[in-house]
C-alpha cells in the first residue's frame, strides 16, 4: 500500500470543484468592438430546440441564447449535464453579447482527477439475462477513455458526478482491491463462476498503467485458480502477458478486445484516450500468439456511423487471430441520450438527423429500449438486417468458436497473511 500512496503522490484530489471554471466576468466594451470588427458569426439556433439540427433554442431576444461547449481536446462528452438526481439545475446562457462564445474559444484542457473508493466489496452480482456472467470487478469508476457512447456513463450520477465530462475526469479508483477480493474469494460458502474484469469501465485505461490494480486483482485470480473474463479497448493487457499465459494453460481466461471502427479519424472522435483501432488488433495478434483465447467485440455499432465497418472488423480480427466475435447495438440509457445527440450535432451535423432516426427504428420509435432479450440487438427491419450481416461475416471468417472456463480448478490457497498460518497451528 505504501508503494501505491508513493506512485500516486502527484495525483490530484477531487474535492468536488476540480476542473470547474466560472465563466461569468464584466462586459468589456472594448472587446465587444473588437468582436463586431472581427465578424463574429451569431450563435446558431434550431427551430424546435431539440430537432437535431443544432441543440439550441431560439432566443427571447436577437442574438441570446442558450450556449453548447464545444468539444474539448482530448474528451469524447461535448457536455456535462447536470445529475439526474439533483433537484436543481444549471444551463449556461447568454446575454446577447456574445461573452460566453469568448470564453469557450479557449477552454484550458481538462485535468484527470483521482478519488480513493472506499467500498468494502469489491464483486458485484447481476440477474440479467442477457449477460454471460453474473458477477464482475471494477477497480476503477469513471473511465479516460470518454468514449462518448458508453452506457456506464450513466453509474456516475450514483456518485454524485455528471455523466458527462465528469465520467472521463473524476475517477475513483479502489486501492484495496486486490485485498477485497482475497476476502470475499475466501468467504465460506463462496462458488465460483467466471469474474467479468470490464464490465462497466475499462481495467486497462490510462491510470492502470501507474496504479497497475488490475494486475494485482490477476494476482490473485491466479493463487485461487479462478477463471475470468477481460474486455478492454486499449493494447495496455499485452503488459500481463506474463499472468495471462500460465492462465489460459490451464482454461481460466479469455480476452476480448473492442474494436468499434478501423477509422483512426472516427476512432478518435468517439473514444478520444482509448488505443487506436490498429494497436487494439496488434494487442489481439500478440495475446493470440501467447496462446490466449481472444475475440473480438464490435461494439457498439451505430446506424449510419460506423455500422458500414461491421465485416470489415471482423476480417481484421480474424486476421489478427482472434477466436470469436460479438456485436452489440447501440444503447443510450438514462443521460446519454441527450449527450449522444449533443455529440453528433457538434461532430456530424449533416447526418445527426439521420442516425437518430435509424436509432429510433430499433427501439420502437425511441432512443433507448432496456427490455431484456432485445436492449443489446435491437427490434425491427434495421437490426434483423444487422444481426443476419454479423451472423454470415462470423461464419464466413470462423469467429464462432468460444470453450467454457473451467471452474473446477478453483482452490482457497493457504494465507499469506504474517502470523496467520502460525496461530491456526497453535490450535493444534
Amino acid at each position: 500500500m505504501r508503494d501505491l500512496e508513493a506512485s500516486t503522490h502527484d495525483i490530484q484530489r477531487h474535492d468536488g470543484l476540480n476542473g470547474a471554471r466560472d465563466f461569468a466576468r464584466e462586459i468589456d466594451a472594448d472587446e465587444v468592438e473588437a468582436m463586431a470588427r472581427s465578424g463574429l458569426p451569431d450563435f446558431p439556433v434550431s427551430e424546435s430546440g431539440r430537432d437535431g439540427s443544432a441543440g439550441l433554442t431560439i432566443p427571447p431576444f436577437p442574438g441570446a441564447g442558450i450556449i453548447a461547449a464545444p468539444a474539448r481536446k482530448g474528451r469524447g462528452a461535448v457536455s456535462n449535464p447536470a445529475n439526474r438526481f439533483d433537484a436543481q439545475t444549471t444551463v449556461a446562457a447568454d446575454d446577447g453579447w456574445a461573452t460566453l462564445e469568448v470564453d469557450f474559444t479557449d477552454l484550458p484542457p481538462l485535468p484527470t482527477t483521482l478519488t480513493r473508493d472506499a467500498s468494502r466489496s469489491v464483486i458485484s452480482y447481476n440477474t440479467s439475462p442477457d449477460m454471460g456472467f453474473d458477477r464482475a470487478v471494477n477497480p476503477y469508476r469513471g473511465c479516460e477513455h470518454g468514449c462518448v457512447y458508453c452506457y456506464a456513463r450513466p453509474s456516475h450520477a450514483y456518485l454524485g458526478y455528471s455523466p458527462g465530462l465528469d465520467f472521463e475526469t473524476k475517477l475513483l479508483f479502489k486501492p484495496d482491491v486486490a485485498e477485497i477480493l482475497e476476502k470475499e474469494l475466501r468467504r465460506p460458502g463462496y462458488i465460483p463462476r467466471p469474474i467479468a474484469l470490464g464490465s462497466n469501465t475499462d481495467p486497462y485505461q490510462p491510470v492502470e498503467r501507474t496504479l497497475k490494480l488490475t494486475r494485482a486483482v490477476l494476482g490473485v485470480l491466479d493463487r485461487f485458480n479462478h477463471p475470468f473474463t477481460i474486455v478492454t479497448k486499449s493494447d495496455g493487457v499485452i503488459r500481463d502477458i506474463d499472468l495471462l499465459k500460465p492462465l489460459a494453460e490451464r482454461n481460466l481466461v479469455r480476452v476480448c478486445l473492442s474494436v468499434t471502427t478501423l477509422d483512426g479519424n472516427l476512432a478518435r472522435r468517439m473514444e478520444p484516450r482509448a488505443a487506436t483501432p490498429a494497436r487494439r488488433l496488434l494487442a489481439v495478434e500478440a495475446l493470440a500468439r501467447a496462446g490466449i483465447p481472444t475475440g473480438v467485440l464490435a461494439a457498439p455499432m451505430i446506424p449510419a456511423l460506423n455500422d458500414a465497418e461491421l465485416e470489415r472488423i471482423l476480417e481484421a480480427a480474424s486476421h489478427a487471430g482472434a477466436g470469436w466475435a460479438g456485436y452489440v447495438l447501440l444503447r443510450l440509457p438514462h443521460e446519454l441520450k441527450q449527450m449522444f445527440e449533443d455529440w453528433l450535432n457538434t461532430h456530424f451535423p449533416d447526418r445527426a438527423r439521420h442516425v437518430l432516426e435509424l436509432v429510433r427504428q430499433t427501439r420502437g420509435g425511441a432512443l433507448n429500449d432496456s427490455t431484456f432479450g432485445q436492449r443489446f440487438s435491437g427490434t425491427g427491419a434495421y437490426a434483423d438486417m444487422l444481426a443476419g450481416r454479423f451472423t454470415r461475416a462470423a461464419r464466413q471468417y470462423r469467429l464462432d468458436e468460444r470453450d467454457q472456463l473451467d471452474c473446477s480448478r478453483f482452490r482457497v490457497p493457504a494465507s499469506t497473511r504474517k502470523g496467520f498460518a502460525d496461530s491456526q497451528l497453535s490450535l493444534f
